[in-house]
């Protein structure tokens, strides 16, 4: 018996092998319950695949491969397996797969050796998703929608899913220095240009293979864009399991939360705002994935400070809440978490670039974003359209509209106020809106579908907006906009009184389990009632308002009061006043008090304050430094809140007619500032040809950086002027996509300065440098700019306002060698135009020789540049290597037969050329017949211009003849060649049966009666011809009377030019009668056919009583 119970004690210790110190592995395996716990065993591999890989690290991988080594468990070649794997995790799910097709003892093993070794991540494994799964569900019930609507009555579409981020480059000089209202203003409510869209699912993640994710980013935005709903919408795809699954915990902590604490830990916060979790070491540890949010920094009533907070690593240390913060930022605590701030842009410029890994911006509303939450609310057609006439009429409205908070106030009031039948007219200022808002949400919390009429309310409604008014005033001062409890009993206001329909359309609450806070609404909510409270108060107050508690000097009558807002507004250097004074300045319209004539307590109007007001405002207009800045813009704005603009219109209106010249005092500097920002005039295009000069542009250049296209030809600019243009274009903030600076004075010095600031700038795209005199010197300076400025796109000689130009400007062959070498290596310029720039011969071969290895260029004009067969031998042979160009302008050289030839034997290799224009060249008919050859194989070109070339009726025909077979060309143009009715004829049995050809250019080309008539013909059979001019010819009466008959039956053309044609009354009758049976023409000029006066008026009313919407030249 006892060697028996020996022998099951040594039996029993063989059950387990000691491997390293007192660890074991159990290896005993009973036949009667091998079944089950190998079940038991192999679930909890699969149960906690995903965690195994997660929490298991490179040193705790090697460790476990060695262990199941020494349990046999592992051999050489899979042991070689798992190493093989690439990343980490393909490492660990290697080895599990070994282990469990091993069975219960490779799930035992593993599973033991984990709990025994490293007891953390033994830990992590079994609680993480429980955890991850109760934080969840808690993150839910606290985020149950995507954003406070402050306005039920307006439903707010889910623009969330479908905005997207912009990454950007910093912050902006505007965005750190001025007020939320004149950055959107002075930008129009345009996004930034060389913004990088970039959508919520990669928000985290980096942004090329080879790039690391992002540790702290920074989101910015203007009070009211989104940035709340953008974290809460957020919050609420994680926890739904939608987006970053590797992310184990989301805790996102808003600043006005924060407010209510003095000191804390970063584990007693984790505690405070999430009470669900018992055991805050998963986070606190770095073992999970972590992104810690936090909310609205500008709602902080602690300034961070980076320089002074004193450093601390310990996550169990509590230390001053703003300490906190930035030592969690910095990476002291907490570094392996993922930190996302949010922030009003001015505020967030507090925290250094340094730390900041990445910077977003949230993008407002677009136009199209305004219809959708105006057709959705307003379903009623006649409303919707009613509103949105009103805001485009308003400009200032529409760009405000661009804050999705402000849009909602808007569409609210005006949609409250149309179906309430108001019949005193719509707001047609900033203060005029936000007092009906006001006195809206004084009638009813739910104001549409209301009969009654805005009549004066009193009572309790007054002494709240009264008291929320010096909250509003003395809290705008503190540059505060969250209030606790304690802060609106300190000024009066009564709590109970703010779940009314006042307090609950203009006072948000806020609650969370830390605390309970309130903001208004909009921080121009605030700003409009703390100007209400200045209103009022100004009136009788005896001492400087501005000074809450101090004393100050005597200050009475409101004249004084009110010169002292402007005076504090124009001292203020990041405009925190700004909006505060146009509505204290509006105030003064009786227009806007009128709605809110029952909520304020005023005494009798002294229409005198208005006036008097106009003339000081007025005066600050003309005042001020040698630079317009937006301290001075903001005072038009005021006078456009107080209905006083007349010098606004002056200006406004020679804006509009282009007589702005030698107008331009420091007064109409600032109105054009102002208008600037918000005149239709200014919005795609703004115009300041022949007006400026040196002073004006220095003074202009903070508020030219906003504007998108900027024309300012024709004035006299020499290179000085170019200084300050670079400084512009080289300035951060700047939005300019297109300047043109045709027919100035700039030389090579001025171009210099303008290369510079290409080196640097990313917004513009086009630029105009027409009829300079930037010469060789000056064109090398741009050509080396070119070589590095990856976004400029045209330079043009043409006029329109998509490209820029050297036109005229001397460059010669030496500054087409160096442009030719920016072309090299430049792939963005997509057009480029050097007419009447002596290139000759040697420039043009430079140019070619960079067409063979550049094809992002697509248009090449080299338009009157003496170019000969020669240059033209060079360009062909680029042409059949080149892959891009797309339309290439020759006109007005000295190409002759020859370089015809060459041509067309690059066109018969070429399958990317669309547009050639050879016009005014040495072409002849043996030139002509060479191309039309290549005409007949060639399957890109759309446009060929050969006018001006001493074409015959031979060349003619082979042109004709190539049309029987082309199917793509659509334009043909031989206008001023002598091919006569024979080569007429030829084209005209052509267009029988080619169906491609839309425009015929035939002006001038000895064309007569027979001509037209087989022209005639073949427009009764033709599909596809919309454009015919036959200027110049002599068709007469029969010719008249025959394209008559065809244009009974055509159906497609629609132009039709018979000008000068000798077609006398009876030619001009046929053609007017011909048009009461085909309604397609819109276009016919029948001038210089000796009509006569009194003939052209009746055939011009028949024409227009047969074809009322065909144009009529006659």
């Amino acid at each position: 018996m006892e060697k028996s119970s020996h022998y099951d004690s040594i039996l029993d210790l063989s059950k387990r092998i000691p491997w390293q110190e007192d660890c074991y592995v159990d290896l005993q395996s009973r036949p009667s319950s091998s079944s089950s716990k190998g079940q038991i065993e192999v679930g909890w591999i699969h149960q906690h695949q995903r965690q195994l890989e997660l929490f298991i690290n490179s040193t705790l991988l090697e460790r476990a491969l060695s262990h199941m080594r020494k349990l046999d468990l592992l051999n050489q070649a899979e042991e070689a397996h798992v190493q093989a794997g690439g990343k980490l995790p393909e490492q660990i799910g290697n080895l599990t797969s070994i282990l469990e097709s091993k069975g219960p003892r490779g799930s035992n093993a593993l599973q033991a050796f984990i709990e025994n070794v490293d007891s953390q991540v033994s830990q992590l494994i079994m609680k993480h998703d429980p955890m991850v799964q109760e934080h969840k569900k808690a993150l839910l019930l606290q985020y149950p929608t995507p954003s406070q609507n402050p306005f039920p009555s307006l439903s707010s579409p889910d623009f969330s899913s479908s905005r997207v981020l912009l990454l950007v480059d910093g912050l902006s000089d505007l965005q750190q220095k001025e007020h939320d209202i004149m950055q959107v203003e002075a930008t129009r409510g345009s996004q930034r240009h060389h913004g990088r869209q970039l959508a919520l699912t990669k928000f985290l993640e980096p942004l090329t293979r080879v790039s690391l994710p992002p540790r702290v980013s920074l989101t910015v935005g203007v009070a009211g864009i989104g940035k709340s709903t953008l974290v809460s919408h957020f919050v609420q795809l994680w926890s739904r399991g939608e987006i970053y699954t590797d992310v184990s915990f989301v805790l996102p902590f808003a600043f006005w939360e924060l407010n209510a604490m003095e000191k804390v830990s970063a584990e007693r916060l984790v505690k405070l705002a999430f009470p669900h979790m018992t055991d805050p070491s998963l986070v606190l540890s770095g073992a999970c994935r972590t992104l810690l949010i936090f909310d609205g920094l500008d709602e902080f009533r602690c300034p961070l400070d980076f320089s002074e907070a004193a450093p601390c690593t310990d996550p169990k240390k509590e230390v001053l809440v703003e300490d906190l913060v930035t030592n969690i930022i910095r990476g002291n605590l907490l570094p392996e978490a993922v930190v996302w701030v949010t922030s009003r842009p001015a505020v967030a410029s507090l925290i250094p670039g340094g730390l900041v890994d990445r910077v977003t911006e949230v993008p407002g509303f677009s136009p199209k974003d305004m219809q959708q939450l105006l057709t959705q609310n307003f379903p009623k057609g006649e409303t919707a359209t009613q509103i949105w006439a009103h805001m485009q009429s308003n400009k200032i409205f529409m760009v405000m509209s661009y804050i999705p908070c402000i849009c909602s106030i808007l569409l609210v009031t005006l949609g409250y106020m149309l179906e309430s039948g108001w019949q005193e007219g719509l707001p047609r200022t900033c203060t005029e809106l936000y007092s009906h808002f006001c006195a809206m949400r004084a009638e009813a919390g739910e104001p549409r579908g209301r009969e009654s009429k805005m009549d004066p309310l009193y009572g309790n409604n007054r002494k709240l907006l009264a008291s929320l008014g010096r909250l509003a005033f003395y809290g705008l001062l503190k540059h505060k906009y969250t209030f606790s409890e304690q802060d609106m009993r300190a000024y009066g206001v009564d709590l109970p009184s703010t779940q009314g329909s006042l307090g609950t359309g203009i006072l948000i609450r806020k609650e969370s389990l830390i605390c309970v806070a309130y903001r208004f609404s909009h921080l121009t909510v605030q700003e409009f009632l703390a100007a209400t409270y200045y209103h009022i108060s100004s009136k009788r107050a005896i001492f400087d308002m501005f000074t809450e508690s101090a004393m100050s000097w005597p200050k009475i009558g409101f004249q004084n009061h009110f010169r002292s807002a402007l005076q504090r507004s124009q001292q203020a250097e990041d405009g925190h006043l700004d909006v505060f004074v146009r509505f204290l300045a509006g105030l003064l319209c009786p227009a806007a008090v009128r709605p809110l004539a029952g909520l304020l307590a005023q005494g009798k109007d002294d229409g005198g304050l208005r006036v008097w007001a106009a003339g000081l405002l007025q005066g600050l207009l003309g005042s001020g430094g040698a630079v317009v800045s937006l301290r001075s813009v903001n005072v038009a704005y005021c006078l456009q809140e107080l209905q006083h603009t007349e010098v606004l219109r002056s200006v406004e209106e020679d804006l509009r007619c282009g007589s702005l010249g030698g107008k331009l005092t420091r007064t109409h500097c600032t109105a054009l500032a102002y208008l600037l920002h918000v005149s239709p005039e200014c919005n795609e295009e703004t115009s300041l040809s022949a007006c400026l000069d040196y002073s004006t542009v220095k003074s202009l250049l903070p508020q030219l950086l906003y504007c998108n296209h900027l024309r300012l030809e024709n004035n006299h600019f020499k290179d000085d002027v170019m200084e300050l243009l670079g400084s512009l274009l080289s300035a951060k903030d700047c939005h300019l996509q297109k300047i043109s600076l045709a027919e100035n004075s700039i030389g090579n010095k001025g171009a210099k300065a303008l290369s510079r600031a290409l080196l640097v700038n990313r917004t513009l795209n086009t630029l105009d440098l027409r009829s300079n005199n930037i010469g060789s010197k000056g064109t090398k300076f741009l050509s080396e700019a070119l070589k590095m400025n990856q976004f400029l796109v045209n330079r043009s000689t043409c006029p329109d306002p998509c490209c820029s130009s050297v036109q005229k400007n001397c460059i010669g062959p030496d500054g087409a060698k160096r442009l030719a070498e920016a072309l090299k290596t430049n792939r963005t310029l997509t057009e480029l135009i050097l007419c009447s720039n002596q290139l000759g011969d040697k420039g043009t071969a430079a140019l070619a020789q960079a067409l063979t290895v550049n094809h992002s260029l697509l248009s090449l004009h080299l338009q009157s540049n003496s170019i000969s067969n020669k240059g033209m031998t060079a360009l062909t042979k680029a042409l059949r290597l080149n892959r891009g160009l797309i339309c290439l302008n020759l006109r007005e050289n000295s190409i002759g037969v020859e370089g015809a030839k060459d041509m067309a034997r690059a066109l018969q290799e070429n399958s990317t050329l669309q547009d050639l224009d050879l016009t005014a060249n040495l072409l002849h008919d043996e030139g002509v017949k060479a191309i039309a050859g290549a005409v007949k194989v060639n399957r890109a070109l759309t446009s060929l211009h050969l006018q001006w070339n001493f074409i015959k009726s031979t060349a003619t025909k082979a042109l004709a003849h190539a049309l029987l077979t082309n199917a793509t060309m659509k334009l043909l143009d031989l206008q001023e060649n002598a091919i006569g009715d024979e080569g007429v004829v030829a084209l005209a049995g052509a267009l029988k049966t080619n169906a491609s050809l839309c425009t015929l250019c035939l002006q001038g080309v000895s064309a007569g009666r027979s001509g037209a008539i087989s022209m005639a013909e073949a427009l009764m059979v033709n599909k596809t011809l919309h454009t015919l001019d036959l200027r110049g010819n002599a068709i007469g009466m029969e010719g008249a009377k025959a394209l008559a008959n065809a244009l009974k039956t055509n159906r497609t053309l629609r132009s039709l030019n018979l000008q000068e044609n000798s077609l006398g009354m009876d030619g001009a009758i046929f053609i007017a009668t011909a048009l009461k049976g085909n309604h397609q023409l819109t276009y016919i000029n029948l001038q210089g056919n000796g009509i006569g006066e009194s003939g052209a008026k009746v055939i011009s009313d028949a024409i227009r009583t047969n074809s009322p919407d065909c144009v009529v030249k006659i």
